[in-house]
């Protein structure tokens, strides 16, 4: 696989792999003890959600080699229980979509689709603490949460998987309090084999009203389809 394709690839399979405890966070009438907390008040009201995003992919260095970082960019839009899309515009267009039952990866340049069963590749990976699940209770199956130092004007939460030999290390979650509620503004990620990367979202819309057609994906006509 040449190393352009390679780049192009790299992004999408990160998001399968693969806060303090102090003084209390006051947010309208209500109280969080740490970001744990609030990571749960999140989960309990965002039902859907908009933002664009910026993931930076980052490999650890090998000797003679230096670490380099992959950028990329787009917009992303989810709608709970199960359903979400990211569409990535630089460097290369790209378009996932989940919709409940099928994972669609849509490489636009080449022209080539590829379908899983959902249930089968999500499970515990950084995708379903924003999306998958109905509320934290139920991501505790899969993960142990820990509030960690605020940092950069966020709270953070750790989320360590209980499976050891999985391809998940840690999740570290930034969560922004705003007048309408936790925002989520960081999904930070490190995989078993020290790679690293990072979701930033930016202009984050809370319960936006989503038309059901933004999860419905069709292959183009003559794209190259593949169900492993």
């Amino acid at each position: 696989m040449n190393n352009r394709l390679c780049t192009r690839r790299t992004a999408l399979v990160w998001l399968f792999k693969s806060c303090g405890v102090g003084a209390s966070l006051t947010w309208g009438t209500l109280a969080f003890a740490d970001s744990v907390d609030l990571l749960a008040q999140f989960m309990k009201q965002a039902r859907s959600g908009r933002a664009q995003f910026t993931q930076v992919v980052t490999s650890p260095s090998r000797a003679g080699q230096i670490s380099r970082a992959r950028t990329s960019s787009g917009s992303f839009e989810f709608q709970r229980p199960g359903k979400f899309r990211f569409d990535y515009r630089k460097p290369f267009v790209q378009t996932m979509v989940a919709d409940g039952q099928t994972l669609w990866l849509h490489d636009v340049d080449l022209n080539q689709v590829t379908a899983r069963k959902q249930a089968q590749v999500l499970g515990s990976t950084p995708v379903a603490l924003l999306t998958s699940a109905a509320d934290l209770q139920a991501l505790k199956t899969d993960f142990q949460f820990t509030p960690e130092p605020d940092q950069d004007g966020l709270q953070w939460v750790r989320a360590s998987p209980l499976a050891l030999d999985g391809p998940i290390r840690s999740v570290m979650v930034g969560l922004r309090a705003v007048s309408t509620g936790p925002e989520l503004a960081v999904l930070d990620v490190q995989d078993s084999l020290g790679q690293r990367s990072v979701l930033t979202f930016s202009a984050f819309e809370l319960n936006p009203a989503l038309s059901a057609s933004i999860f419905v994906f069709k292959a183009p006509a003559g794209a190259d389809v593949i169900k492993p």
